[in-house]
C-alpha cells in the first residue's frame, strides 16, 4: 500500500446526526479545486490501496462491510461499483441490488429481504439501492400509509445499529447529481443504441417528481445519518470526483479497523518445499 496521504478531507462529505441539509444548496459538481488529472492519480492510488486492504479484511476474518448507494436515476451506483472496486478479489466483494419487491418479499416486513443479503466476516457487500427505497419511492408514491412510513427511519436506526454492535462496518453514500446532469444522461441513454437497455419511459415519470424525491432524500439524511452508520453527500456530477471521494471514505475506514493477517503456523520459517 502507499502511504497513509489524504486526497480528500472527507469530513466535508459526512452528514452530522440530525443535520438538516437542502440538497438545492450543496454543488453537486464541486471538485474543491482539484483538477481531473490530479483526480485521476489519486484514484488509481486509492484503488491499488482498497484492493490491498480489502484482501487483508478478507484474511483477518474479523470484520464486515457494508456500503450503501442511494440516488436518483443516473446518479452513478453502477459506475461507482465498477471504478472503485476495480481490481478488488470478487470473492471478498459482493453486490446485491434491490430492485421491485417480488410477491414474496411483499409478504414480509421490510427488513426481511435485506438481511439475507448483508455481508459475513471477512467481506464487503455494497447495497446497489437498498431499505432506504422504503422511505423513498414507498414515500414519493404513497404505497403505504404515511404513519407507516413515517416510522421506518427509527426501525432503521435500530436496524443498523444492531448490525455495527454485531461487527459491521456501515458506509452510506448519496450520490448527488443536479437535474441538468440527470437530463444529460438520460439523452444520452437515448441516443446511444449500446446504452437504450439502460433506459425507461418511466424514468421520465420519476424525473417529475424531482422535488418529491430531494424532499424525501433529504429527511433520510437527517434522520438516519449516525456515529457508528453515516450518510456522505458525494458530489456526482463529475465521475471521477465521485469515485475519488467514495474511495477515500472506503481506504480511510478500512485503515481505521487495524486489520491484521491471522497468525500462521509456528517454525515455518526454516520449512523447505521440495
Amino acid at each position: 500500500m502507499t502511504d497513509k496521504t489524504r486526497f480528500v478531507d472527507t469530513s466535508d462529505f459526512r452528514v452530522a446526526p440530525g443535520a438538516k441539509l437542502r440538497l438545492d444548496k450543496i454543488d453537486p459538481a464541486a471538485t474543491n479545486g482539484m483538477q481531473k488529472e490530479d483526480g485521476q492519480a489519486a484514484s488509481v492510488q486509492l484503488t491499488a490501496d482498497l484492493e490491498a486492504l480489502q484482501e487483508l479484511l478478507y484474511a483477518d476474518g474479523r470484520h464486515k462491510v457494508l456500503v450503501i448507494l442511494q440516488g436518483v436515476d443516473t446518479c452513478g451506483k453502477d459506475g461507482t461499483i465498477r471504478s472503485v472496486f476495480d481490481g478488488v478479489n470478487p470473492q471478498g466483494v459482493k453486490v446485491a441490488s434491490f430492485k421491485r419487491p417480488t410477491d414474496e418479499e411483499l409478504g414480509h416486513d421490510y427488513l426481511w429481504r435485506v438481511h439475507a443479503r448483508l455481508p459475513r466476516s471477512g467481506e464487503i457487500v455494497i447495497f446497489n439501492r437498498s431499505h432506504y427505497e422504503d422511505v423513498l419511492v414507498v414515500r414519493v408514491h404513497d404505497l403505504v400509509p404515511r404513519e407507516r412510513w413515517s416510522k421506518r427511519y427509527d426501525h432503521i436506526r435500530s436496524f443498523e445499529q444492531m448490525l455495527v454492535d454485531e461487527g459491521t462496518t456501515i458506509l452510506k453514500f448519496f450520490l448527488h447529481v443536479s437535474k441538468e446532469e440527470q437530463r444529460v444522461r438520460l439523452q444520452e441513454r437515448i441516443d446511444d443504441p449500446a446504452k437504450r437497455w439502460k433506459f425507461s419511459r418511466a424514468d421520465l415519470g420519476e424525473r417529475k417528481l424531482w422535488d418529491e424525491y430531494a424532499a424525501a432524500f433529504e429527511d433520510m439524511l437527517a434522520k438516519t445519518s449516525s456515529e457508528d452508520a453515516p450518510w456522505y453527500v458525494i458530489p456526482g456530477d463529475r465521475n471521477w470526483y465521485r469515485n475519488l471521494v467514495v474511495s477515500q471514505v472506503l481506504v480511510d475506514t478500512l485503515r481505521g479497523l487495524e486489520l491484521r493477517h491471522p497468525p500462521a503456523e509456528e517454525d515455518l520459517a526454516a520449512l523447505i518445499v521440495e
